[in-house]
């Protein structure tokens, strides 16, 4: 007995000596760890490879960072392929490499993520964009479809299936990102109530998987790679190819904008649109706090309905909340566009003097986010740091949550848009990665701040303060765009669904190569080597 616990005293106690030991003994054996060496000898093993693209090691400044432009990660190279088979062949490399090798690999797009998702700190970036993109395929019949590059803009898929009729029936609000990009998140915006989020109007994909393989996948062929990269946050496999559903496209749009100034009448009113299922074709909403001029400021692009009664309104000191619709028409069925939409709004409680209304063509309305970024811009307004907050909120705890955050947190958003709409998700895909909260109907919320004047810190502890409340209330917020500093913060993220996560990460990226900038998983390296459990 006296001898066992000795044995246990001793290998508890020289647990970590027998980490760095194993470490320093691993260092020595040539071909085995790049301990002894340095980046130069990555660099040349990627400089050798046979590509038809090529990669750089020198210009590495702007994949050092993203939109969110908080976090600076230099990569050690940029891929800038042109074949998927120059992804595929540098995947192998690295996996090649092994334990001996920390470098990991992001996919970038447009560099639109938030807290440095796209970035691979002294790894390789890959420039999706330099993914030479064939002829937008456009396939008509009962169901159209589109395929199209992962590297492809989403505002360029629109252009060309514009030109037959057609277009993606699910968008994001901003449409100059990469289609792998939002695939990999899931794509929500103001139709998502209608045809779920970009993910569930997918027919196939094609994937370049953290082992290099290139695979094809659908529902049915390879369904669970499939299902796992769609809202998998890259970390499954870098989408090279989608096939995208298509549906009729309209001519033109009918734009509303009206006001609440009581947040259950206005939710009421999103929750009895988004359950219609003749009705508008878009449904999103908007907090301001303390504006002034607002509807002023509307002005610019629509038009009131009764410009006195408009005049004489006044939003200073006001918590207001807009809901803004959108009905879609061809211009011959414009008449009976405009009784359809007396209708809707006559089932509404809105302030009656703040309805304003705009009739523009459809891709002006589907790129209008773009417009606002032309002007920040060329007011220096646009490269600055988004600390932005995207959550989805379980309809149950909705009036709690904005009644503590609307009233008591926020205390105005001159900063920037909050966002907020109902969808209800129980015709989505339940199988992807997607993770959303347990209800039908949840909100999303989106603060999405710009720091211009020195106020990041302030935007930083709002945001968390937001978090720290809807933690202490146990209200089951999701993060949409998540981010988290540990493992442990995911896990709660993924809930019940992390070991099937974690699972088909091992199978399909057993090295951890891919997408390092979530923080989800680290690389098994011997300089990060798993620890040694002693029996």
């Amino acid at each position: 007995m006296r001898l066992t616990s000795s044995l246990r005293f001793h290998r508890q106690n020289n647990k970590t000596f027998l980490r760095i030991f194993m470490i320093l003994v691993l260092s020595c054996i040539p071909g085995r760890t790049n301990l002894c060496s340095n980046h130069s000898d990555t660099r040349s093993s990627l400089d050798s490879l046979d590509l038809e693209g090529y990669i750089t090691f020198d210009d590495v400044h702007n994949a050092s960072k993203d939109f969110g432009n908080r976090y600076q990660f230099p990569p050690l190279a940029i891929l800038h392929p042109k074949s998927v088979s120059d992804i595929s062949t540098v995947l192998r490399h690295i996996l090649h490499l092994g334990s001996t090798s920390n470098i990991t690999v992001a996919a970038r797009g447009h560099g639109h993520s938030l807290q440095g998702q796209a970035l691979a700190h002294q790894g390789v970036v890959i420039n999706m964009e330099s993914l030479p993109s064939p002829d937008i395929k456009i396939y008509k019949g009962t169901q159209p479809y589109v395929d199209v590059s992962g590297g492809e803009l989403w505002i360029n898929i629109l252009r060309e299936t514009l030109k037959h009729g057609l277009s993606p029936k699910s968008w994001t609000d901003y449409l100059h990102l990469t289609v792998g990009g939002t695939l990999s998140n899931a794509g929500i915006s103001g139709q998502a109530f209608k045809h779920g989020p970009q993910i569930n109007n997918v027919y196939q994909l094609e994937i370049v998987t953290g082992k290099g393989e290139a695979v094809t996948c659908s529902k049915k062929l390879n369904p669970e790679l499939f299902h796992s990269v769609l809202g998998g946050l890259g970390q499954f496999g870098i989408i090279t190819r989608a096939r995208i559903s298509l549906g009729p496209a309209p001519h033109m749009v009918k734009w509303i904008r009206v006001l609440y100034s009581d947040f259950s009448t206005f939710s009421r009113d999103q929750e009895h649109l988004i359950s219609k299922k003749k009705g508008f074709d878009f449904v999103e909403g908007s907090v301001t706090i303390n504006r002034t001029e607002l509807l002023n400021n509307w002005r610019s692009s629509f038009t009131p309905n009764d410009s006195t009664e408009a005049s004489q309104f006044k939003s200073d000191g006001k918590t207001l909340y807009c809901l803004e619709v959108v009905k879609y028409f061809n211009k011959e069925e414009a008449n009976s566009m405009n009784q359809e939409t007396e209708k809707l709004l006559s089932e509404l409680s809105y302030i009656p003097s703040t309805l304003f209304s705009s009739v523009v063509p459809y891709i002006e309305f589907m790129d209008r986010v773009h417009l606002g970024e032309i002007k920040l811009r060329a007011k220096g307004l646009w490269e600055v740091p988004h600390p932005w907050l995207n959550l989805l909120v379980p309809k149950s705890s909705i009036f709690e949550f904005a009644t503590e955050v609307f009233n008591n947190i926020l205390t105005s958003n001159n900063n920037g848009p909050i966002l907020i709409y109902p969808v209800n998700q129980s015709n989505w895909n339940k199988h992807t990665s997607l993770i959303t909260p347990n209800e039908d109907i949840f909100y999303l919320v989106a603060f999405l701040p710009s720091a211009v004047q020195n106020d990041l810190e302030h935007l930083l502890r709002q945001n968390q303060r937001v978090l720290n409340f809807c933690e202490e209330a146990n209200m089951n917020v999701k993060q949409y765009l998540p981010h988290y500093e540990t493992q442990r913060e995911w896990r709660s993220h993924f809930g019940n669904k992390w070991e099937t996560f974690a699972k088909r990460k091992h199978e399909y990226d057993p090295l951890a190569i891919l997408a390092p900038g979530h923080r989800i998983f680290q690389k098994a390296t011997q300089l990060y080597p798993i620890p040694i459990q002693l029996q």
